[in-house]
């Protein structure tokens, strides 16, 4: 997976997800032998020749400047978040090095201490590639109830989201909209790729998810990107029944990610997660006999 033929994957995908009728272009009726836009009516949108274009989409020039990604990225209707991840691949071609395996993550002080005061809120620190560095106890039981609570001491027994939501069938039954989920995992990658192409574990696990699961390949060669910041899921836990949770993602930057769920005040969801507090109480006698009494 390089940086060069993702770029011009990238572009051709997006370029043929486009209808003329959607950017205003005439169609007159015409039989096209390819989905979407032609090249000539892309370079056209963007401003540039079509020469031009065809050898960005080939992978044959690396020399787009930032205003003629803008501008591309204007003409096929990119978000934000794919603008970036343009940019990235773009980036990723002029400054390729030798790839090699990087140190293992680790959660942080700071990532720690936040996990310290979100006790009462289901939450996850995730490193880049969706490795659980840590989980609270109530963040364990919504999540990955079914797993060992200290997995995530021990590098070697972490276990990652991605593969989770592919490859487990206990998490593909937690989400209701389980393609919906899935599509949020696959367009996240996306970016973490884009932005360290020479991550080679994070390569393995891409190869790995392709070579185990249709669905990811399939996804994964729709190029779509999507930035998971907040989200709003369906979930239907084997303990405490269904119930709507919005995920949040607290930390950005370098380093890994807080995710938390929350639940809206007074509505069925967060009785249901407050039972599920209470269950992990319950279980856990070291936690229940430190409770202060009530007599």
């Amino acid at each position: 997976m390089t940086g060069k033929s993702q770029l011009g994957d990238f572009l051709q995908a997006r370029r043929s997800q486009l209808r003329p009728e959607d950017v205003g272009m005439p169609t007159y009726g015409d039989l096209r032998r390819v989905p979407g836009l032609r090249r000539e009516e892309l370079a056209l949108l963007a401003g540039v020749s079509v020469s031009y274009y065809t050898r960005l989409e080939q992978g044959q020039s690396l020399s787009a400047s930032p205003e003629v990604l803008d501008a591309i990225a204007g003409a096929l209707r990119l978000d934000e978040s794919e603008r970036r991840y343009l940019h990235d691949l773009t980036q990723a071609d002029r400054s390729r090095t030798r790839g090699r395996r990087p140190a293992p993550e680790r959660l942080t002080e700071a990532a720690a201490q936040l996990m310290e005061v979100l006790a009462d809120v289901p939450a996850i620190v995730l490193g880049r590639r969706s490795d659980v560095l840590s989980w609270n106890r109530l963040g364990h039981a919504l999540f990955a109830g079914h797993l060992d609570p200290h997995a995530p001491d021990l590098a070697a027994r972490r276990p990652n989201m991605a593969r989770l939501v592919f490859l487990d069938s206990h998490t593909r039954d937690l989400y209701a909209d389980w393609p919906s989920k899935a599509r949020a995992v696959v367009g996240n990658l996306r970016l973490v790729a884009a932005e360290h192409p020479q991550d080679t574990a994070l390569h393995a696990l891409l190869g790995e998810l392709s070579a185990k699961s249709g669905e990811f390949a399939s996804m994964w060669a729709d190029h779509r990107v999507k930035a998971c910041a907040v989200a709003t899921y369906e979930m239907r836990h084997p303990l405490v029944g269904p119930l709507t949770v919005v995920q949040q993602t607290l930390s950005h930057g370098p380093g890994p990610t807080v995710v938390v769920a929350t639940t809206e005040t007074g509505s069925a969801s967060r009785a249901a997660l407050t039972l599920l507090a209470q269950s992990t109480v319950a279980a856990d006698p070291a936690r229940r006999e430190s409770r202060p009494s009530t007599a």
